[in-house]
């Protein structure tokens, strides 16, 4: 088993140049699967740990998230990289004081959103706590990996040209690796890719099929799937659920 150093520093490599894949797993079960299929790392999704324990994304609590990490974690010789969401916290001292919390767990990266739950935070806010948890890497272990995530799909009319300059101010601020999820166009990805250069970008699958190469080739450094996996699965089960329900007299 590999040390939580060894797995910082291994995920902090996959950054450096090419490809990869983090698929998103939901519980023990599912991280121990993708394992075994071979992926080289992978990372948490707040949606799919919420639905695992009968919640919807966005009700799990701090405490609840930390004990799932440290699941994943132990689960696992991968890294693991933590959807953290906003960190549960909106001011940078107490985003500082949360991250330090997960990297406890033994996560190789975190990422940390400007969505509070209800709004997106203001720009030099959003900045302010990149940076804040940016120091607390720094204190703790420099080698794990702090994602700058802006959460644009929550407003479907921000352009990309301010989804862009946001990235690249939470580049600027300390984050290792930027997403954006909910930027899908191919031309808006390749310009934020060169906007943040030369730290790694990270894009969502839409679809599981060929054009996942195609964003390795507008130089996407890595590619996960959110909560898709788990919706997946959880379609399949409520299908097949409904069909032996169907059986009940």
């Amino acid at each position: 088993m590999p040390t939580i150093s060894e797995k910082r520093a291994t995920f902090r490599t996959l950054h450096d140049s090419g490809f990869f894949l983090v698929p998103n797993a939901w519980d023990v079960g599912s991280a121990v699967r993708l394992t075994r299929l071979g992926f080289k790392a992978i990372a948490s999704t707040s949606a799919g740990a919420a639905w695992a324990l009968g919640k919807e994304d966005g009700e799990l609590s701090l405490g609840e998230v930390l004990a799932h990490l440290r699941q994943l974690v132990a689960a696992t010789d991968l890294p693991v990289n933590a959807d953290f969401e906003n960190a549960f916290a909106d001011t940078p001292e107490a985003v500082a004081a949360n991250v330090s919390l997960a990297l406890d767990t033994g996560i190789a990266g975190v990422s940390v959103e400007d969505w509070s739950g209800s709004a997106i935070y203001d720009s030099a806010l959003a900045a302010d706590r990149i940076a804040a948890a940016r120091a607390a890497i720094d204190a703790a272990d420099p080698a794990a990996m702090l994602i700058g995530r802006h959460e644009k799909f929550r407003v479907p009319d921000t352009n990309a040209a301010s989804a862009i300059a946001r990235a690249v101010a939470y580049a600027e601020a300390g984050a290792d690796c930027i997403f954006v999820p909910g930027l899908a166009d191919h031309g808006a990805i390749a310009e934020l890719v060169a906007a943040v250069a030369p730290k790694p970008v990270n894009v969502i699958a839409q679809v599981y099929d060929e054009r996942i190469d195609q964003l390795a080739v507008i130089g996407v450094r890595r590619c996960s799937t959110g909560g898709s996996l788990a919706k997946i699965a959880y379609d399949a089960f409520d299908v097949a659920a409904a069909t032996l329900r169907a059986y009940q007299p």
